[in-house]
């Protein structure tokens, strides 16, 4: 998000599953292909010219950094369907622990993440680290939803 507003896109996956035990999951894995970013708010030259800077070294670095990755640790029942979920994110070959809630609906899952962008080395535009920024500002925490279908 920045200050003055926000964008919207896709990651696709590359790989993933989800593990369970007698209907309550257990565990799981994501592979994120970071190539794959996508605006889906922009069309034209602003689009491309986002998609190119968040593929850049100032966000995501996907020329030395092509996917990201999930590993889910613990995984704890919140109610029917819904659960608390404990995992390792890595993006820019740094890993942090990253916990968030999950529902599954038969054969779908939505999972609701806010991540910590400077905990992953992207710090451009984070008033953390620059000053100044005024309305060029980026809010270092980013939602990302993630809807599964499997």
């Amino acid at each position: 998000y920045k200050v003055t507003g926000s964008e919207k896109g896709t990651i696709n996956l590359k790989s993933g599953f989800l593990t369970f035990d007698k209907g309550n999951l257990t565990g799981g894995e994501f592979v994120m292909d970071m190539n794959t970013i996508t605006s889906t708010d922009l069309t034209g030259t602003y689009k491309n010219k986002l998609e190119g800077h968040l593929k850049s070294d100032d966000f995501f670095g996907v020329a030395n950094y092509p996917t990201a990755k999930l590993v889910i640790k613990k995984v704890t029942a919140t109610g029917k369907n819904a659960y608390e979920v404990t995992g390792n994110l890595t993006i820019k070959g740094k890993t942090n622990t990253i916990t968030f809630a999950i529902s599954i609906y038969g054969n779908k899952a939505t999972a609701n993440l806010k991540i910590d962008r400077t905990l992953y080395n992207v710090r451009y535009g984070s008033t953390r680290f620059f000053d100044g920024l005024k309305d060029k500002a980026i809010y270092d925490e980013f939602d990302l939803i993630a809807d599964l279908e499997f």
